[in-house]
C-alpha cells in the first residue's frame, strides 16, 4: 500500500478551528490588498500629485516590503512565538490601511501600501498552522489556506468596483483596516494557542537550507516563473481598468465582466491541471500557458477597443494565472529536497512579491513614458523571457513528499537511520529530523515498499 492509499485521517476539532481561523486571517488580509487592483487606476486621478508612474508604484508597493519582511518575520516567530508576530503584522497592515485612507496625495497612499506590505505574516501563519496540526492532516490544512487566498483574489476583482463606487478608494482602505481588526479577533478567539512551537522544515524556512535552495537551477527557474507571472499580472492592472472603461463599460459595472470571467477561468483550468498532474504533460501545459499569456498581452495591445475581445483576453489571462498558481507550487514541492520545502516556498513566495512590486513600477513607467497600451507590451516581453526559461527547464521527478513519524529516538541515530531509509525501494531522498520526531522523505509511489517503510514508523 502506497502513501497515496493511506486512509484519510480526520481533522480534530482543534485542527478544524486552526485551519478555518488561519485561512480566514490570510484571506481577509489578501482581500484587503487586492480590492484596489481593479479600481485604483480609475480613481487615482483624484489624488494630489498622481502620475501614471506613481499610480503604478502605489499598486505594487506592498510587494517590496512583503518580500523583504516575510522570511525574517517567519524566523522571528521561531524566537518570540507565532501569535505576537501575526498580531504585529496585522497592526502594521491596519496602520498602513488608515494612512492610505486618510491620504489626499499619492505619496501617502504609497506609504500606506508600503506599511501594508511590511505586515508580512505569511510565513508566521504557515508556521502556526504547522504547530497546530498533525503531519497527517497538515498538507490539507495548508491547501485550505491556499484555496482561501485564491478565492479572495477572485472576490476582490468582483467586489472592488461596486465598493469603489459606493465608498470611494478611501472607503476601501477603511474597510481593509476593519478586516485587519477582524483578523486580530479571529486570532484571539478562534485560533488555538499551540502547546509548543517548533521548526517544521516542510512548512517554514530554515536558515541552513537557503544555500541549497538558491543553488538549485530548477527551483531558480520556478522562482523566476512566479516572479514574471506576478510582474505581468500587476503591470496589467495598472491600465486594464482604463481599457475596460474605454471599451464601453462604466467603472461601477466592471464586476459584470470580472465575475463570469473569474468563474469560467476556474472551470477551464481544471482539465489542464489534470493533464499536467495525471497525464504527465507538465512541460507542455506550462509552455502552452505561457505562450497563451504572451498572445493575450499582444491581443490587449492590438484589440482593446472591444469589450467582447477584452473579456475573451481576460479569460485567457485569468485561466493562465490560476493554472500557474496551481502548477508552479506543485513543481517547487517536487524539485525541493526532502525537508526543504518550507525554505523553497519561502524563496518562491518572496519572488512572487518582488514581481508584484516591479510590475507596478514598470507598468507605471511604461504608461507614463509610452502610453497605456505600451504596458501590455511589458507583459508580452516578460512572457517571452518566461517561454525561454520554461523551454530549457528540466522537469523535476514525479516524487511524492511523505512525512514519517519516528517518535522519540536517540540523538545519534539520525545518519544511520537516513541510510536505512534510503535503502528501502522507492525512497529517493530522506532527511531525519530527530528534534521534530519525523523523517522527511521523497518517494516514488509506484515502486515504494510501503510495508518496510512502516516498520520505521512510531505508529506501526
Amino acid at each position: 500500500m502506497t502513501p497515496s492509499h493511506q486512509p484519510l485521517v480526520a481533522f480534530t476539532g482543534l485542527e478544524k478551528r486552526a485551519a478555518a481561523g488561519l485561512a480566514a486571517i490570510f484571506s481577509t488580509r489578501m482581500l484587503g490588498l487586492f480590492m484596489v487592483l481593479p479600481v485604483f487606476a480609475l480613481y487615482a486621478h483624484d489624488l494630489e500629485g498622481a502620475t501614471p508612474l506613481l499610480v503604478g508604484l502605489a499598486i505594487g508597493a506592498y510587494g517590496l516590503t512583503q518580500a523583504l519582511f516575510q522570511i525574517p518575520l517567519g524566523l522571528l516567530s521561531d524566537r518570540i512565538g507565532r501569535k505576537p508576530v501575526i498580531y504585529g503584522g496585522l497592526v502594521l497592515f491596519a496602520i498602513g490601511s488608515v494612512v492610505a485612507a486618510l491620504a489626499d496625495g499619492i505619496e501617502l497612499v504609497i506609504l500606506g501600501r508600503v506599511l501594508q506590505g511590511s505586515g508580512a505574516i505569511a510565513a508566521a501563519t504557515i508556521a502556526l498552522t504547522a504547530d497546530l496540526t498533525r503531519d497527517a492532516v497538515r498538507t490539507r490544512a495548508m491547501a485550505a489556506i491556499g484555496i482561501s487566498v485564491a478565492l479572495s483574489f477572485a472576490a476582490a476583482l468582483v467586489v472592488g468596483p461596486p465598493l469603489a463606487r459606493w465608498l470611494g478608494i478611501s472607503g476601501i482602505f477603511w474597510l481593509t483596516a476593519f478586516l485587519a481588526i477582524v483578523g486580530m479577533l479571529v486570532l484571539a478567539y478562534l485560533v488555538p494557542d499551540p502547546e509548543r512551537s517548533s521548526v517544521h522544515r516542510e512548512a517554514q524556512p530554515v536558515m541552513d537550507q537557503f544555500a541549497g535552495v538558491l543553488g538549485n537551477p530548477t527551483l531558480l527557474r520556478l522562482d523566476l516563473g512566479i516572479f514574471l507571472l506576478h510582474l505581468t499580472m500587476v503591470s496589467m492592472f495598472v491600465v486594464l481598468p482604463l481599457s475596460i472603461e474605454s471599451a464601453g463599460l462604466a467603472p461601477v459595472d466592471h464586476w459584470l465582466l470580472y465575475l463570469p470571467v473569474v468563474l469560467l477561468a476556474i472551470v477551464i483550468m481544471v482539465p489542464f491541471i489534470i493533464m499536467a498532474e495525471r497525464g504527465g504533460k507538465v512541460k507542455a501545459v506550462l509552455l502552452g500557458a505561457v505562450t497563451a499569456m504572451c498572445a493575450s498581452m499582444v491581443g490587449f495591445y492590438l484589440f482593446n477597443q472591444s469589450i467582447w475581445v477584452v473579456g475573451f483576453l481576460l479569460l485567457v489571462m485569468f485561466t493562465v494565472f490560476n493554472l500557474m498558481e496551481a502548477i508552479l507550487p506543485s513543481l517547487v514541492s517536487k524539485a525541493a529536497r526532502a525537508g526543504a520545502r518550507g525554505t523553497a516556498m519561502g524563496v518562491f513566495s518572496s519572488s512572487q512579491f518582488i514581481g508584484a512590486f516591479l510590475g507596478g513600477l514598470l507598468g507605471g513607467l511604461a504608461h507614463q513614458s509610452f502610453g497605456a497600451d505600451a504596458v501590455y507590451l511589458v507583459g508580452a516581453a516578460t512572457s517571452l523571457v518566461w517561454i525561454g526559461l520554461a523551454a530549457t527547464m528540466a522537469m523535476p521527478a514525479n516524487l511524492t513528499a511523505h512525512v514519517l513519524s519516528l517518535g522519540d529516538r536517540p540523538d545519534g541515530e539520525g545518519l544511520g537511520l537516513e541510510a536505512r531509509l534510503l535503502a528501502i525501494p522507492g525512497v529517493e531522498d530522506a532527511v531525519v529530523a530527530l528534534d521534530e520526531g519525523v523523517a522527511y522523505l521523497k518517494v516514488d509511489s509506484g515502486r515504494l515498499d510501503w510495508a518496510t517503510l512502516q516498520t520505521f514508523s512510531a505508529r506501526a
